[in-house]
């Protein structure tokens, strides 16, 4: 029988793909890369460009077997799917390790570099040798070969930390709930959340109603509740998550993961010559020194904190009007904002719900890009999918398609928490004619829509939807033929949330709500009377919101900055940074960090200010389009033409200032948050 993982399609055929298949497909593919790669590097025949795009095929034949290997193990996970991930995992690092210290691709890429044929080659083809450059420097090529040796057998054990810490948080969220025999407990739930618990303990197999970890199942808890006792309970089960505290202390615990991580990445940046490892970090970022990054979230903090501070003040006041809540507690923060929000703007997010039916949002999603980017969306019905939820849409432009996007909506058991953009096929120039269209995976984790009805969003996951499909945007709008430059490939990790966050902006601007919004029983658009109030509360505890995410981006850098093995303590850490920057501390036993998958299980190590970092960029990049027209179709082309199509073939910044005719200005992100409201138009 044949393997799918290698058979080459367009898409891949999800149904035959069984976890049995992984690693034969893996085992194959590196051993026939690594026999071809010893005879391209061995012989003078193939030199130059040719053996740079021999080497893109063979690498590109690899993602393509693994990338679904990688995502049905986030989408789809189980006992056998987890084996079979892990299995493949440490010979991928090896493989990849390999590479980055194989002196005879060094040299062929160097003897590239230095010859006349050089030259010859487009900007974006130099781009990709001088990365592969920079990257065999920071994979150790000049190292000795004992500390390539030791090189490779640290990426190896971060490869299986970070994959461990990522399956001890969803065996963490997955493994306590809550039961509910009471239907009074439940008071505050909005309907949707009761319906959703009550389908969640019949899945389970018990009577009454379930809460479980689940993100969408604990907010609506947290904001809706009024059972102060059940908020307090599953707020202590989901911050002590993976960790030495609280309902679960010690199973799944996730904190001799994180040392040995920080460990072994301050033990790898210093092999490699950097100080620590937010020095090697920025090697391939935008800023330019730690104390930039630094200075730069101290500065936003300085200038948001009496913001901040105001925002705290009126909400213990409310509580305390409303019910005499002398002591805030962490428990207590979303719900009362929640009821301060209604009573103020008179709006929720569960009121604005019904106008954000998910086929409504959709539609209008693709309308808007389609006015800004010249193209067109059409869902395609007949395709090979890993769960009946998915979703296939064709991306196209003059009737022909030039890249495909997946999108898996909806929370459940077997998924990673979370919503995310990855790329399931690159686009690369195959040979001289034929091209490999990009495909895109978007992945949310909204609540499920009641049997019979369609998915209701908030606006704030109206937001995240709109915030993924940049990202997608990015990766399929590429005009690069390189892969290693296609798309999101070689964006720097502090630009690469600006094609995301700047899609954001038109969840908020009047034209655009009106193409995705419409109530779901009668289509009727959102009424003006509640249009008024969302935008009203926009800004609505935006300094508060700016601090906490200046907690985590400072916490991450200063952890990974200032980070000495067996001295450095996590925990402290954490709380000298929430010292300087919180405005709400939480209790003792929250263990925040040990849920932390951003930095100790995907790529934002040292990088998490890439979020505020890109912010900047988006803002700014927006306000050109609020001085001439939100759907201006030029701007659109200018954006498109120099952000999206050029993916990683240039300098993000030079990239910037050739869309917006300057380098970017922090005021943008200031007005557009609320923090500056005397500058708001």
């Amino acid at each position: 029988m044949s393997n799918p993982l290698l058979e080459r399609h367009s898409l891949p055929p999800f149904s035959r793909i069984l976890p049995e298949h992984a690693e034969p497909a893996i085992d194959e593919l590196l051993a026939r890369n690594r026999a071809r790669i010893a005879e391209l590097t061995g012989a003078a025949s193939v030199n130059g460009w040719d053996l740079v795009a021999e080497l893109e095929q063979l690498n590109d034949d690899l993602a393509q077997a693994w990338s679904p290997v990688s995502h049905l193990n986030g989408v789809m996970n189980s006992d056998a799917w987890r084996e079979a991930y892990n299995a493949c995992l440490p010979k991928l690092s090896e493989y990849w390790t390999e590479l980055g210290q194989h002196q005879g691709l060094y040299k062929a890429f160097e003897a590239l570099a230095n010859s006349d044929e050089y030259a010859q080659l487009s900007p974006a083809r130099r781009k990709v040798i001088d990365n592969a450059l920079r990257d065999f420097r920071l994979s150790g090529i000049a190292l000795p070969e004992a500390q390539q040796k030791r090189y490779a057998e640290l990426q190896q054990r971060l490869s299986e930390l970070t994959t461990r810490f990522s399956e001890n948080l969803l065996d963490a969220t997955q493994g306590w709930w809550k039961e509910i025999h009471d239907e009074q407990d439940l008071a505050g739930l909005p309907d949707h959340a009761v319906a959703a618990a009550k389908e969640a303990a019949s899945a389970k197999g018990v009577d009454g109603w379930v809460i479980t970890l689940d993100f969408p199942a604990y907010y609506a808890v947290m904001a809706f509740a009024d059972s102060r006792s059940l908020r307090e309970e599953l707020y202590r089960a989901f911050s002590t998550r993976a960790s030495d505290q609280g309902p679960k202390a010690g199973e799944w615990d996730n904190s001799a993961v994180m040392d040995e991580i920080l460990t072994l990445r301050h033990e790898m940046a210093q092999l490699l010559g950097f100080d620590t490892y937010a020095d090697y970090s920025l090697a391939t970022k935008m800023a330019q020194s730690p104390q930039q990054v630094v200075s730069f979230l101290e500065d936003l903090a300085q200038e948001t904190r009496p913001v901040a501070e105001q925002e705290l003040a009126e909400l213990k006041a409310f509580a305390r009007e409303q019910d005499g809540i002398e002591q805030l507690q962490a428990w207590d923060v979303t719900y009362y904002g929640e009821k301060l929000k209604q009573a103020r703007f008179d709006i929720s997010q569960q009121e604005l719900r019904p106008y954000f039916p998910l086929p409504k949002v959709l539609d209008g999603m693709f309308t808007i890009a389609g006015r800004l980017f010249d193209l067109q969306v059409e869902e395609l019905q007949d395709f090979d999918s890993w769960h009946d939820d998915v979703r296939l849409f064709a991306l196209k432009r003059e009737g022909e398609a030039f890249a495909y996007c997946y999108l898996d909506p909806f929370a459940r058991s077997s998924k990673r928490g979370g919503a995310w953009m990855d790329d399931c096929r690159v686009r690369r120039r195959l040979g001289h004619a034929e091209l490999q269209l990009p495909v895109a995976y978007l992945v949310c984790n909204f609540t499920p829509p009641l049997p019979g009805q369609s998915a209701l969003l908030t606006h704030d996951e109206v937001t995240t939807l709109f915030h993924e499909f940049g990202h997608g945007l990015h990766h399929m709008l590429t005009q690069m033929e390189e892969a290693d430059i296609s798309g999101i490939n070689g964006v720097a990790w502090d630009a690469v949330e600006l094609p995301s966050q700047f899609m954001e902006n038109w969840c908020w601007e009047p034209e655009a709500l009106a193409l995705i919004s419409g109530h779901h029983e009668t289509g009727e658009p959102l009424p003006q009377s509640l249009l008024d109030k969302m935008l009203a509360a926009k800004h609505f505890q935006s300094g508060m919101m700016m601090m906490r995410q200046l907690e985590f981006s400072l916490f991450d850098f200063r952890l990974h900055h200032e980070y000495q093995p067996g001295q450095t303590q996590i925990q402290s850490v954490l709380d000298s940074v929430r010292e300087q920057v919180a405005v709400i501390r939480p209790p003792a036993e929250n263990r925040f960090q040990h849920g932390f998958g951003h930095i100790f299980a995907g790529g934002y190590a040292a990088g998490y200010y890439s979020y505020k970092w890109a912010e900047v960029l988006s803002a700014d990049a927006f306000s050109r389009f609020e001085e001439e027209g939100i759907f201006n179709a030029e701007t659109g082309q200018s954006f498109r033409q120099e952000i999206l199509e050029r993916g990683g073939s240039g300098d993000p910044m030079d990239l910037f200032v050739a869309f917006r005719g300057r380098e970017p200005d922090v005021d943008a992100l200031l007005r557009h948050s609320g923090i500056r409201q005397e500058n708001a138009a």
